[in-house]
């Protein structure tokens, strides 16, 4: 395919009156590494988008064909394969023209047309909100990213020309724009471990959000720069001269932090600009490994190391395949230095990451473990998908995963797992798998039994102790960082919630039936059959579930069931006294079993239940001053009684008014734990010059274990007064 080829809707430079990438430059480009009916394909791809987006036009007034163009340079410059390119030309043209799937399918093939459909929004659906929408078109790029690779580049390369026309665009829209690609598509890049992309992104995406600090943080670089250079090209030398003392070959660069890179860490740390911009950065790339290590003793005998600060990410890489010698030095005049060493094929991975597969072809194993690693990830995102609710669950869960800080952590066994900074055991466990996590009881860290929520540092060896039967905490949702162990958590607490309702559901159903001389084992299939059609439920669990979860009452199922009119049962609050035995509870019912925060039930207190619809049965204590729902809702009451055998420890509270006096409180907690309690929460409620009001919460096992602490607590010479609350 020669260079110069034009046809009818070709566009040329004449069309906007200033030089444009056109099809022959492409075209060009391509033949530098494409075989030549490759470039053929591609140049078809060219003219049936040209067609297709025949008098669209771009906000910038441009032909719109020359934005598939741009994408395609993009990816051209990856070195990507001709499928890819044609995608990255046809890009648009599902989405903004009648094109169908099946018409891209039949022209060029199945693997372009699942490539497109892959980059192409949801447009014909509704949603409720932008949110949403954003949610689950992001949801669906990354399913068909776990399916092809080659969807996320093609939509970075779209975004990024976006990124760099984003000028024509309404302030709102731009900032929109702008904190998408700051949030989702540069760390996503980051990721990927394509850190060229990223860089421009997220440049792009900061002079967009914020025009007004991106413009102060370029004036106050460009002042400072001229105070750099003299500095920096002495280092340069003497690094330079050192190794060529060794014996070594290497490029030596300065390299400068980017306009984001600065603005973030002066948010987050709360610098100056001037503690952020005076580090010298210098990058050393050498032929192999070998050489690298050689030559950070060089620097290292050169200029003194910063303590702690030494990193390396050869011989154990980032999780996104990212490799590279990091180490901070002692500078002239106490400038401190930031020092990068690695191989020419580590430099190339690290600008490029999974495009240099295709990029770096001759160069292999690196890019080919920068790809696998990228799988890795997506396999987590599939997992995650698999097990999320909705859209925008799932997005929050893909985001906290881009968080770039990691932890490098070791199993028993000697294997590396990343995990994200701030991860704990519990991410731990999920990251060795989802069964590991969910069956989780205790971890040690480094041989050392600690508590599940411990933040993980750099070096640990963490063990995980699993028990058969044993289920997540709900509390571990509030210390948890990483989407897979939040994803696992959740869809294992509901599939139990829907468990436990079935349970609770069958017994408040039984129980009703019971007091209609009537059972399950009665019912006719016709007559079940019948019922669920009307409530239009497909199985008999499905009802229990809605029962235990409080959506529908049990007795006016149980009367649909024997034949009598439910809806009068309803309304009469069912008065006709039939039910009278009450359900026994252990406290061992799980998530659909609640217990008011209100009065604090434990074994031995008078009891009733209240069902509460989405939350299932909550029990509360017979005075308790917030039943007035089920005094006035007497079909939402249910008797309840405590179990011979009640299980587990139950939370009580006590309040005191307390004399205020140096050590009184911890007599009080002192005197607790003697009687075998532990306080789970403090709140003060009133002080005055004289004493305080205080409410404990307390484990207790029953209402006599309660009694013993509130008579030890009496006894105290500072306890004024004690009592327990009623709602």
């Amino acid at each position: 395919m020669a260079a110069g080829l034009s046809a009818p809707g070709a566009v040329s430079s004449a069309s906007s009156g200033s030089a444009r990438f056109l099809i022959s430059d492409l075209c060009a480009e391509l033949e530098a590494y494409l075989e030549p009916e490759q470039v053929e394909e591609i140049y078809r791809a060219y003219l049936f988008g040209a067609e297709a987006h025949e008098g669209q036009t771009r906000k910038t007034g441009e032909p719109y064909i020359y934005h598939p163009l741009a994408v395609a340079r993009t990816m051209a410059e990856m070195r990507m394969d001709h499928r890819a390119i044609c995608a990255a030309i046809l890009h648009d043209v599902m989405e903004d023209t009648p094109t169908s799937k099946d018409r891209i399918h039949a022209e060029f093939g199945e693997e372009v047309a699942e490539l497109v459909d892959g980059v192409s929004k949801l447009t014909h659906l509704q949603f409720q909100s932008k949110a949403e929408a954003q949610a689950e078109n992001f949801r669906k790029m990354m399913l068909a990213i776990t399916r092809d690779i080659r969807v996320i580049l093609v939509k970075l390369a779209d975004r990024l020309h976006n990124m760099r026309t984003l000028g024509v665009m309404r302030p709102d829209k731009k900032r929109r724009i702008a904190n998408e690609t700051l949030e989702i598509y540069a760390p996503i890049a980051q990721r990927l471990g394509m850190n060229a992309m990223r860089r421009e992104l997220e440049h792009l995406g900061f002079v967009a959000r914020h025009p007004w600090r991106s413009a102060v943080l370029e004036r106050a670089m460009q002042d400072a720069r001229g105070n750099r250079r003299e500095p920096m090209r002495n280092i340069e030398q003497a690094i330079c001269s050192r190794m060529e003392a060794a014996g070594i070959e290497g490029r030596i660069s300065g390299r400068e932090k980017s306009l984001y890179s600065i603005y973030r860490k002066m948010r987050s740390k709360r610098h100056t600009f001037e503690d952020v911009f005076d580090v010298f950065a210098i990058r050393i790339v050498v032929d192999d490994m070998d050489t690298c290590y050689r030559s950070l003793g060089v620097v290292h005998n050169l200029y003194k190391p910063v303590p702690g600060r030494f990193k390396d990410y050869i011989a154990i890489p980032k999780s996104n395949g990212y490799q590279s010698l990091h180490t901070v030095l002692f500078g002239p005049q106490g400038i401190p230095i930031e020092v990068q060493i690695r191989t020419t094929e580590m430099d190339r991975v690290a600008e490029s990451g999974i495009a240099a597969h295709w990029q770096y072809k001759s160069g292999g194993e690196l890019a080919q473990t920068a790809q696998s690693r990228a799988r890795e990830w997506l396999k987590d995102v599939l997992e995650i998908q698999n097990s999320v609710g909705n859209s925008i669950e799932f997005l929050e869960n893909v985001k906290v995963d881009l968080f770039p800080d990691e932890v490098y952590t070791f199993t028993p066994g000697g294997d590396i797992l990343v995990l994200p900074r701030n991860a704990t055991p519990i991410d731990f466990a999920y990251a060795v798998h989802s069964d590991v996590g969910n069956r989780c009881v205790a971890a040690k860290i480094d041989r050392q039994l600690a508590p599940l929520s411990s933040r993980l540092q750099s070096g640990q060896t963490v063990e995980i102790v699993t028990a058969q039967g044993a289920r997540p905490n709900p509390a571990w949702l509030s210390f948890v960082v990483t989407g897979k162990a939040r994803t696992g958590i959740r869809h294992c607490l509901k599939s139990m919630q829907k468990d436990e309702a079935r349970a609770l559901g069958r017994r408040l159903l039984e129980k009703s039936l019971a007091a209609l001389d009537s059972s399950l084992a009665r019912i006719s299939p016709a007559q079940l059959d019948q019922l669920l059609d009307n409530m239009k439920l497909t199985e008999l669990d499905d009802l229990l579930a809605e029962i235990g979860l409080g959506n529908r009452m049990a007795s006016l199922v149980a009367r649909q069931l024997v034949g009598l009119d439910g809806e009068a049962a309803e309304i009469e609050g069912e008065t006709d006294g039939h039910e009278t035995a009450s359900l026994a509870i252990r406290g061992t019912e799980g998530m659909v079993l609640n217990y008011g925060r209100c009065c604090y039930p434990i074994p031995g207190d008078p009891i009733i239940g209240q069902l509460s619809a989405g939350r299932g049965l909550v029990v509360h204590r017979e005075n308790c001053r917030n039943l007035h729902e089920g005094r006035e809702r007497p079909d939402r009451r249910i008797d309840l009684e405590w179990s011979h055998e009640p299980g587990l420890q139950f939370t009580a509270a006590v309040r005191t008014r307390t004399a205020n006096r140096r050590g009184a409180l911890a007599e009080m907690a002192a005197c607790i734990a003697d009687q075998g309690s532990n306080i789970e929460h403090i709140s003060f409620n009133e002080q005055d010059g004289h004493s305080t009001a205080m409410t404990f919460q307390l484990t207790v096992r029953d209402r006599q274990h309660l009694a013993q602490i509130m008579r030890g607590l009496r006894r105290l010479p500072d306890v004024l007064r004690i009592s327990r609350p009623r709602g």
